[in-house]
């Protein structure tokens, strides 16, 4: 109550309702991704960790560091933190980005498998037969026992990691190292010296923003290019995917183009931030919700609820056939052979071809 209270007592009701309605989306969405993430794993425990389990343990993470950075703002603001201006406040705000940015990166890597894969079946056959495939690349058939084999994995059981992925995962660690690095450089820029935190924050916001800004085209790009193909593809399945495919793409083109844009042209992060208390007026406050809402939230919720279908449940002594989503897509694995996550397709002749990733 005494917390309730002090947090009341500091912001006017203009900026205090904004800043918990943010919060309590991102905490709404982080929980919806949880409760959906641990359905999906009571249904089918035995394929270990698919594609659509990790996403959804990613975009959690992601909401849920940003529900626990907005309460921190508010508080550290409101009660004076001493280090929320030194390197653990930026930790704070950076860190869910990179969380987010890494769930989308893997979407794109799943979809650049999935083009290149139809491009290479186009090359080696005919229309007709280069539609079916692309198809068989989005619904991938189980039982296969050598393609696990092939594939180096990780030392947790049941996660193969294709080589796209793995090239997503060093882009990734080397923007948390980067974090890291600007972080230390702002907590020394506290001292007296002639650093400046603000400018050297700017500076990583802007290279982040920019960051995005390519996300959401190489998104676009790639969803149309994989929109086209489908649209090639006769079939009640291939048409629902087209229309998700389409409807993710357009979703983060228009999202991360306006976050980056408010971002780069605009102080709004920083100055929420580190100057919280002087955002006054309604234009400040749509520019907030602008970058926060459009860039990550609804992104987030689009994504969950076209991954809201739980997959089929795993037989014992049966494989069954996968459920797929265009970019996403949870495998059904015996319990001998766990499916890759990582892996976007599922090759039908596999024995007379390399496998492209």
């Amino acid at each position: 109550m005494v917390l309730e209270s002090s947090i009341f007592n500091c912001y006017p009701p203009s900026l205090l309702v904004p800043n918990l309605a943010l919060a309590s989306v991102d905490g709404f969405l982080a929980l919806v991704a949880f409760y959906q993430l641990t359905r999906i794993h009571m249904r089918n425990k035995e394929a270990g960790w698919t594609r659509q389990k990790v996403l959804h343990l990613m975009i959690a993470s992601s909401n849920l560091g940003y529900f626990i950075y907005f309460i921190s703002t508010l508080l550290a603001t409101c009660d004076g933190w001493l280090c929320w201006s030194h390197a653990c406040g930026f930790i704070l705000m950076a860190s869910p980005n990179i969380l987010f940015i890494a769930a989308f990166l893997l979407l794109l890597s799943f979809w650049v498998d999935l083009c290149h894969q139809a491009d290479d079946e186009e090359d080696d056959d005919d229309e007709n037969s280069s539609q079916q495939a692309l198809l068989d690349n989005l619904i991938s058939k189980s039982g296969r026992s050598n393609t696990g084999g092939r594939r180096k994995c990780c030392p947790f059981q049941g996660i193969h990691v294709g080589s796209r992925q793995k090239f997503v995962i060093v882009v990734v660690l080397l923007i948390f190292i980067l974090m890291i690095s600007f972080a230390i450089i702002i907590w020394i820029g506290a001292g007296k010296n002639p650093i400046d935190s603000s400018v050297v924050a700017q500076v990583y916001v802007d290279f982040f923003a920019a960051a995005i800004l390519l996300l959401g085209g190489a998104l676009g790009s790639y969803g149309l290019l994989l929109f086209l193909k489908l649209r090639k593809v006769r079939s009640e399945r291939a048409s629902l995917e087209m229309w998700k495919v389409a409807g993710l793409a357009v979703v983060s083109v228009i999202c991360f183009s306006s976050s980056a844009m408010v971002a780069i042209l605009t102080n709004i992060p920083l100055s929420y931030h580190w100057n919280l208390m002087k955002m006054s007026g309604l234009k400040p406050l749509v520019l907030l919700i602008l970058y926060y809402f459009m860039g990550s939230s609804v992104p987030s919720a689009f994504v969950l609820w076209v991954m809201r279908e739980l997959p089929p449940p795993v037989a014992d002594n049966i494989q069954e056939q996968s459920r797929v989503i265009a970019f996403i897509h949870s495998e059904s694995a015996g319990m001998h052979h766990p499916r890759n996550w990582a892996t976007a397709t599922s090759l039908k002749n596999e024995a007379s071809r390399g496998s492209p990733i």
